[in-house]
C-alpha cells in the first residue's frame, strides 16, 4: 500500500442557506460519514471520521467497491440506510454492531448506500491539492467512466442558489441541510473549512427532567405522551445559561408520588455506556426548542434541543405526540 487515506475535511456552522458566487452546495445527509479507499490486490477499507475500520459492518459496499472501482481510489463520503422513504440513522447504528454473519443479515434487511462527494486519490495522484471545482469534474468523470451504481451514489452538487434552496425541501426524507465549498479550495484534511447549514424548527415539549439541581439545572431532558398517554422520552438540551436555569428552578417542581420516568436510565450520549444523573420533576412545564430534523425510529431528537422560552400559556395536553412533528 502506497497511500493512505487524508484524515477528513470537517465543516462549521453557518447560520442562513444562501448560496454565494464562488461557492457550491451539496445536500447534507443524515448518515455516517466515512471515507472509502481501494488498495491494489483487493484490499477495501470503509473508515469513519474518527477512524473506525467499518469495512466489515458494510459488506454491500465492500462488494460494490471492488466490483465497480479501480483499484488506485480513495474517495469521501455519506453511509445511509433508506428506510419507508426517508433515511433512518438507528438502522445505521444497528448495522454498525454487527460482523459476520450479522453483517450480511444487516445487509439485506437495511442495505446501505455511499453517497460520495470527493475524490482525493486516482490512478496513483493525490488530489487532495486540487481545488475542489477540479475534484467535482475527476469524481463525475469516475461516475461516468465505470458507470458505477447501486450501492454507490453520486452525491448532487449545484452552485445555482435556486436549486440548492429547493434541495431544503427534502427534509422529510430525512436531509439535514446543506453543506457549502468553496470551489477554488483544495481537501485540507482536519481543516475545518467546509460550511453547513442545517435545518432547524421550533415546536414544544415538556420537561420531565433535569441534570444539575433542580435550582440551577444544567440541561433538561424532554418528553411528550404518545396516542396511549405515556410520557415518552423524546431528547435532550444543550446546556443552559445560568440565567435561563435559574428562570426554570423557579416553576419546576420535583416529582411526587410515581413518576413515569421512575427507575429509567438516560444516556449521555451516543458512543457511550456513561448514564447521566437525573432530578425527576413533575411533568406540568412546556418549553419551546428549536430543533433539527434529524430523528430516530422513534421520533426522538438525535441532536440537543435549544431552549427558546418557557410556554407558561400552553397546556402539557397541547404539546405535539410523540413521533409527531
Amino acid at each position: 500500500m502506497s497511500w493512505t487515506l487524508p484524515e477528513p475535511m470537517l465543516t462549521l456552522a453557518a447560520d442562513i442557506p444562501d448560496l454565494t458566487p464562488g461557492w457550491a452546495a451539496e445536500p447534507k445527509w443524515d448518515g455516517y460519514r466515512a471515507q472509502l479507499a481501494v488498495h491494489p490486490g483487493g484490499r477495501v477499507l470503509l473508515r469513519s471520521r474518527q477512524g473506525t475500520d467499518m469495512t466489515a459492518a458494510f459488506p454491500e459496499i465492500r462488494a460494490a467497491a471492488l466490483a465497480q472501482l479501480p483499484a488506485d481510489t480513495g474517495l469521501d463520503g455519506e453511509l445511509v440506510v433508506w428506510e419507508h422513504g426517508r433515511l433512518a440513522f438507528d438502522r445505521l447504528q444497528q448495522r454498525l454492531a454487527r460482523r459476520g454473519r450479522g453483517a450480511a443479515e444487516g445487509a439485506g434487511q437495511w442495505p446501505a448506500h455511499y453517497v460520495v462527494f470527493d475524490l482525493v486519490h486516482t490512478d496513483g495522484a493525490d488530489l487532495t491539492g486540487w481545488p475542489y471545482e477540479r475534484r467535482r469534474a475527476a469524481l463525475e468523470a469516475l461516475f461516468t467512466d465505470h458507470r458505477l451504481e447501486a450501492s454507490l451514489t453520486l452525491c448532487p452538487s449545484t452552485t445555482d442558489p435556486a436549486v440548492a434552496r429547493g434541495w431544503l425541501e427534502w427534509t422529510a426524507a430525512g436531509l439535514e441541510g446543506l453543506c457549502f465549498k468553496r470551489l477554488d479550495q483544495p481537501y485540507t484534511g482536519g481543516a475545518r473549512a467546509w460550511r453547513k447549514y442545517k435545518v432547524r424548527t421550533t415546536t414544544e415539549a415538556i420537561i420531565g427532567a433535569v441534570t444539575g439541581t433542580l435550582g440551577a439545572p444544567r440541561t433538561v431532558l424532554l418528553g411528550r405522551y404518545d396516542a396511549a398517554g405515556r410520557l415518552q422520552y423524546v431528547g435532550r438540551s444543550t446546556t443552559l445559561s445560568a440565567r435561563f436555569g435559574r428562570t426554570l428552578g423557579d416553576v419546576l417542581v420535583p416529582s411526587a408520588g410515581v413518576h413515569p420516568w421512575q427507575g429509567w436510565t438516560f444516556s449521555a450520549g451516543w458512543g457511550t455506556q456513561r448514564t447521566l444523573d437525573v432530578v425527576l420533576v413533575e411533568p406540568a412545564v412546556v418549553l419551546e426548542v428549536a430543533v433539527d430534523v434529524a430523528r430516530d425510529a422513534a421520533g426522538r431528537f438525535r441532536h440537543p434541543a435549544r431552549p427558546h422560552r418557557i410556554r407558561t400559556d400552553m397546556d402539557v395536553l397541547q404539546v405535539p405526540l410523540s413521533g409527531e412533528a
